[in-house]
C-alpha cells in the first residue's frame, strides 16, 4: 500500500446490508492492505461468515467483553508488527478505491501520529444529518499540533474511529487505547499524541460514506455518553478547553444551513439542540445518578452492565 505496512481493523456486530458494501469497498482498494482483521462480538446475521468468505482474518470475542478502547487495543497488540493501523466501523463504506492509500499517505510526514478521513453523508440523508457531516468534515485538509489548541480548543483533538489510522509507534508511545471508556477512545489517544509532540492529520481526500439519522431520543443518549466520557476524562477539558464554544459554532452553522436547504426542519433542530445539551450536562454529572438511571439514559447500555 505504501512504504508502510498496513493493517485494517473493524469491530463488528450484526452489520447488516451496509456491512456487505463495506466489505466490497475494502476488496476494491488499490493497493490492498497487508492485513484485514475483523473482530466480531457475537453476530447472528452472518456478519462474521461474510468476513471469512471475503478472505479476511476473523477474531471472535464474547459480546459482553466488547470494550470500545479495550477491543481496539487488543487488536493493536496482535498487529503490533505493522507500521500503520487503520480502524473502520462496520457502517463506514470507503468512497473510492484509493481511500485507504490517501489516508496512509499522510504518514510520510514523520510528525503525524494519527490521521482521519472525511465522512460524507450517506445516500438519502436528511438536511440535519448531512449538515453534521459537512460541519465536522470540511473539504480542506489540515494538520494540527499542540500549539493549535490555542485557537481550536478541544477541536484540536477531534478525530473519528469510523475511519482513522494510527502510527503504531505513536500509539504505543502514548499507552494505546484506554479501556473501560464509554466512548471517545479516539479523542483520548489524539489528545495524548498532541501532548507528546505528535501531529493529528485530517485528510479530506480520503473519504467514506458514513452518517447517522438519529432520533431526538438517540441524540440525547449519545450526548449523555459524551458527557460521561468528559467527566471520566476531565483532563481533556482542563487541558484543551470546554466544548461549549464549538457547540455554539455548530448551532449557528446548522441554522444557516437549514435556512438555505430545509427551513421547515428548524423547529426539529432546536429540539435536538436542547436534547443534546440536557443529555451532555446530565452525563457530566452521571456519577451522582443511580446505575439504573444511567442505563436508561445511555446509548451504550452494555458499558453500564459491566458496572452492575
Amino acid at each position: 500500500m505504501s512504504a508502510n505496512t498496513v493493517a485494517v481493523i473493524i469491530p463488528t456486530l450484526n452489520g447488516g446490508e451496509v456491512w456487505l458494501r463495506c466489505l466490497d469497498a475494502l476488496r476494491q482498494q488499490v493497493p490492498q492492505p497487508d492485513c484485514v482483521m475483523i473482530v466480531d462480538s457475537g453476530s447472528s446475521d452472518d456478519t462474521d461468515k461474510a468476513a471469512v468468505e471475503t478472505g479476511f482474518e476473523l477474531v471472535r470475542i464474547a459480546k459482553g467483553t466488547f470494550d470500545h478502547g479495550g477491543t481496539r487495543q487488543m487488536a493493536a497488540e496482535r498487529l503490533a508488527a505493522f507500521d500503520v493501523l487503520v480502524y473502520l466501523t462496520q457502517d463506514a463504506v470507503l468512497a473510492s478505491p484509493n481511500a485507504l492509500a490517501q489516508l496512509v499517505a499522510s504518514f510520510s510526514d514523520p510528525k503525524v501520529g494519527t490521521a482521519y478521513g472525511r465522512q460524507l453523508p450517506r445516500q438519502g440523508s436528511a438536511a440535519i444529518e448531512a449538515h453534521a457531516r459537512f460541519f465536522n468534515y470540511p473539504p480542506q485538509s489540515n494538520t494540527r499540533t499542540l500549539a493549535d489548541k490555542a485557537h481550536m480548543g478541544i477541536k484540536a483533538a477531534f478525530t473519528s474511529n469510523s475511519f482513522a489510522a494510527y502510527r503504531t509507534e505513536a500509539l504505543s508511545a502514548v499507552g494505546g487505547f484506554p479501556t473501560s471508556l464509554i466512548l471517545g477512545e479516539d479523542m483520548v489517544v489524539a489528545a495524548r499524541m498532541l501532548q507528546a509532540g505528535w501531529a493529528v492529520a485530517y485528510v479530506a481526500k480520503a473519504q467514506v460514506w458514513h452518517s447517522h439519522g438519529y432520533s431526538v431520543v438517540q441524540e440525547f443518549k449519545r450526548y449523555f455518553d459524551i458527557g460521561v466520557m468528559h467527566q471520566d476524562q476531565g483532563w481533556i477539558l482542563r487541558d484543551f478547553g470546554k466544548p461549549e464554544g464549538e457547540g455554539g459554532r455548530f448551532v449557528r452553522s446548522e441554522i444557516a444551513y437549514l435556512r438555505r436547504h430545509a427551513p421547515w426542519l428548524l423547529p426539529s433542530a432546536f429540539i435536538r439542540t436542547l436534547a443534546k445539551y440536557l443529555g451532555y450536562k446530565l452525563g457530566q454529572h452521571s456519577s451522582s445518578l443511580p446505575l439504573s438511571i444511567k442505563r436508561k439514559l445511555s446509548m451504550h447500555r452494555g458499558f453500564w452492565a459491566k458496572r452492575g
